[in-house]
């Protein structure tokens, strides 16, 4: 293989390539970008696609709460891929997220658009589930802002790619979002009315994001210590799934929020081939912050006493360790230079333990020889 050949590919060819099959494809949020060859390594021995993401709030013109650009983030992605030689997986940007659908923040969200495309991305997330109208007389009001936003913004980009292909995602039901009886699921009939709508449209997402008891990061129990999620709802996630097969939409669902879910769960419980990607985010910044304790306990600590001390007012009544947990995210972009100047030892470390983190996933997931098929459905040289 050329060195080129170890590029990003087309989301849309990884989900095509593993249709019908049961498996989920994992998308890795790398915020500390060094767990990433340890994942490439893991995806390349394992014969599995997968996809690496940063969300608009990681990483955006101004470098989001990680430092990284879109260039920065490609170009960390591109050397970590080439010296696995890991050659099918896509570049995605996760939650291109519209929280008000103002002109101005849409004009914002088509100049971050254009730098994902310049720097290279091969698959966007577009997130306006934020725009929910509580006032809607029915579904299609309800939905009616969201679906206005995603078609603006996935015209564009299909648009700005010029002919080439790419993956698509997009949401319906805000991710964790609660009320006074819990979680807000997606109901089948919403995940119908939102994709038949957008197709009308003559936008065709490959995977829909859905509100299915998952939340983004963390969960705790009442006394604040972080405990494995089993919010997700099986049966709501299967029922989405089969309406909109019934509906002839050809849509996957992407799992968000999988971080604290046991991966026997994941493994013998999950509706892998319904769901198709799995966002696996917050794990890879414990991950790294765990070897950290170990190997450079000051820097560790430093990190700890930042977040802390910043972030203890804004949390009144919170334990510290529940603070740090939420919070220590925003200590990346603080700490840049010296968590990508740790030591040697640490950084195998790091990698060693994303290598091995990773095989449980794929094993999880049921990606292993994912890529290959991938490889045969696009007619992918392997020479």
């Amino acid at each position: 293989m050329t060195e080129k050949e170890y590029g990003p590919i087309s989301g849309s060819g990884i989900l095509g390539g593993i249709s019908g099959r049961k498996t989920i494809i994992m998308a890795a949020n790398t915020r500390i970008t060094t767990v990433a060859k340890g994942i490439f390594k893991a995806a390349k021995d394992t014969d599995s696609a997968v996809f690496l993401e940063l969300a608009r709030s990681e990483c955006d013109l101004s470098g989001g709460y990680t430092g990284l650009t879109p260039r920065d983030f490609s170009e960390k992605m591109n050397e970590a891929a080439k010296a696995a030689q890991c050659d099918i997986w896509a570049l995605h940007a996760d939650h291109i997220t519209i929280k008000t659908g103002s002109a101005t923040e849409i004009v914002g969200t088509k100049q971050l658009i254009d730098a994902q495309i310049t720097a290279g991305y091969t698959s966007f997330a577009i997130d306006a589930s934020h725009l929910f109208n509580f006032e809607g007389k029915n579904l299609r009001e309800e939905l009616e802002k969201n679906i206005q936003a995603t078609t603006d913004l996935a015209l564009y980009i299909k648009n700005r790619m010029k002919g080439k292909d790419f993956g698509l995602e997009v949401e319906v039901g805000e991710i964790g979002r609660k009320d006074d009886h819990g979680l807000v699921l997606t109901r089948p009939e919403e995940a119908v009315e939102f994709i038949k709508a957008l197709q009308g449209n003559g936008v065709y997402p490959h995977v829909l994001a859905i509100a299915n008891g998952s939340t983004h990061g963390h969960v705790y129990d009442e006394k604040g210590n972080v405990i494995e999620q089993l919010s997700i709802d099986i049966p709501q996630t299967k029922a989405v799934a089969k309406a909109l097969r019934e509906n002839n939409l050809h849509v996957g669902i992407a799992q968000h929020g999988i971080t604290g879910t046991p991966r026997d769960l994941i493994n013998q419980h999950f509706p892998k081939g319904d769901i198709i990607k799995g966002n696996v985010g917050t794990f890879w910044q414990d991950l790294v912050f765990n070897i950290l304790k170990v190997y450079e306990p000051a820097l560790y600590k430093e990190i700890q006493e930042w977040t802390l001390e910043k972030y203890r007012p804004l949390n009144p009544g919170k334990k510290d360790g529940r603070i740090f947990d939420g919070n220590c995210k925003f200590a990346i972009k603080e700490f840049y230079k010296e968590l990508y100047a740790v030591e040697e030892t640490t950084e195998q470390a790091i990698q060693a333990m994303a290598y091995a983190e990773s095989l449980v996933f794929f094993r999880a997931f049921s990606s292993y020889g994912s890529a290959s098929l991938v490889r045969k459905a696009s007619g992918k040289n392997t020479e």
